[in-house]
C-alpha cells in the first residue's frame, strides 16, 4: 500500500547525514520506506518545508504505531502525558534512552521549561549529532532546538570566509559552533549559566576554539564588546524585536543580521526594520509553530 507524504529528496552520499538530521529534527516519518531513484533518495517527513513536494511512500511492513513526538539526541520528547505511548517509542528506537512530557511552557528569561520523566532513563540530558557536530544538551537546564538544524546550515552555506560573527542568544552553542569554521571569530553571548557551561563543553567537544562563550545581558554588549560584526544571529523568538535596536549598533555597515521571530502576520517586523536602518530584508518561514502563527526569521542586510 502506498501513501502520498512530503519528501526530501537528496543525493545518495548525503543520505544518512540527512537521515540523522531529519531524526534530530523529530520529522522523518518512520513508519513509511525510504524512496531511491538512481542517485537520489528521498526522505518521508511529518511536516511541510521549503523546496519539497509530495510523493507516493510504500508503508513499513510491520511497523508499529508510536505517537508523534520529537527526537532530541538520545530523548523522545511528547505532547500529550502518554505513559502507555512512551513505552512504546522507547521500545521502537534503539536509540532512545528517554521520553519526556513538558509540564511547562518555555519561559523566564533563561528560556527553560520543566519535564516529567515518562518512560526511560531519569535525565533531561542527552548528545546530539549534528553534520557533524556534537552538542551537549540538557533540555530542562538550557534551551535547544533539533528543528534549526537546516537552518543553521542555511546560514553557514551563505557566510564568506573569516567573519567576525556574534550570537546574542547562543543557548549551548549550536549556531555559533557551526559558523566557527567560516569565521575569524564568534562572540556566543548568553544570560543563562547552565547553558554556558554546556557552550564550554560543546566548543571542546567540537575543538571550535575561535569560539568565545560569554555569560552576558544581550542589552549591554555594546559596552562591553569592541567590534562591529559581520554577522549577528538573533534567536529568541519570543522577544528578539526588543533587542532589535542593540544588534543594528553592533553590526557594521552592510552586515547581515539574521532576525528569529514568532510571528502572525507576513511582513509583522518589516517596518520596524527599516525603520532601524534595514536596506535589504527577505522574510522566510523556518517552521509552523501554533494555529495562526509561525517561526520565520528575517535576513536583513544593514544599509
Amino acid at each position: 500500500m502506498t501513501v502520498e507524504q512530503w519528501g526530501v529528496q537528496v543525493p545518495v552520499r548525503q543520505g544518512e547525514e540527512t537521515r540523522q538530521a531529519l531524526i534530530g529534527e523529530g520529522v522523518l516519518d518512520v513508519t513509511l520506506k525510504v524512496l531511491r531513484d538512481g542517485d537520489t533518495l528521498v526522505f518521508p517527513v511529518l511536516q511541510e518545508r521549503d523546496g519539497i513536494t509530495r510523493y507516493n511512500f510504500e508503508e513499513q511492513p510491520g511497523r508499529i504505531e508510536i505517537p508523534r513526538h520529537e527526537q532530541v539526541g538520545g530523548i523522545a520528547i511528547m505532547q500529550e502525558n502518554d505513559p502507555d505511548g512512551a513505552a512504546k517509542i522507547l521500545a521502537s528506537r534503539p536509540s532512545l534512552h528517554t521520553v519526556l512530557f513538558p509540564k511547562t511552557e518555555v519561559s523566564g528569561e533563561y528560556r527553560t521549561r520543566m519535564y516529567a520523566v515518562l518512560a526511560g532513563t531519569d535525565t533531561t540530558r542527552t548528545e546530539v549529532v549534528e553534520h557533524g557536530h556534537r552538542f551537549a544538551v540538557d533540555l530542562a537546564g538550557a534551551y535547544f532546538s533539533a528543528r534549526l538544524s537546516t537552518e543553521r546550515q542555511r546560514v553557514f552555506k551563505q557566510m564568506q570566509e573569516h567573519e567576525l560573527v556574534l550570537d546574542m542568544f547562543a543557548g549551548v552553542g549550536p549556531f555559533a559552533i557551526t559558523l566557527a569554521p567560516r569565521a575569524s571569530l564568534v562572540v556566543a553571548v548568553d544570560l543563562n549559566p547552565q547553558a554556558i557551561l554546556l557552550m564550554i563543553e560543546n566548543i571542546r567537544k567540537n575543538r571550535a576554539a575561535n569560539v568565545i562563550p560569554m555569560l552576558a545581558d544581550a542589552r549591554r554588549l555594546e559596552k562591553i564588546l569592541p567590534w562591529k560584526f559581520d554577522r549577528i544571529i538573533m534567536n529568541l523568538p519570543l522577544a528578539s524585536t526588543e533587542f532589535l535596536p542593540e544588534a543594528f549598533r553592533l553590526v557594521r555597515p552592510e552586515g547581515t543580521i539574521h532576525f528569529y521571530s514568532l510571528v502572525s502576520t507576513e511582513g509583522e517586523h518589516l517596518a520596524r526594520i527599516k525603520e532601524l536602518g534595514g536596506a535589504l530584508v527577505t522574510e522566510r518561514v523556518v517552521r509552523s509553530y501554533s494555529p495562526g502563527q509561525w517561526h520565520a526569521v528575517y535576513d536583513v542586510v544593514v544599509g
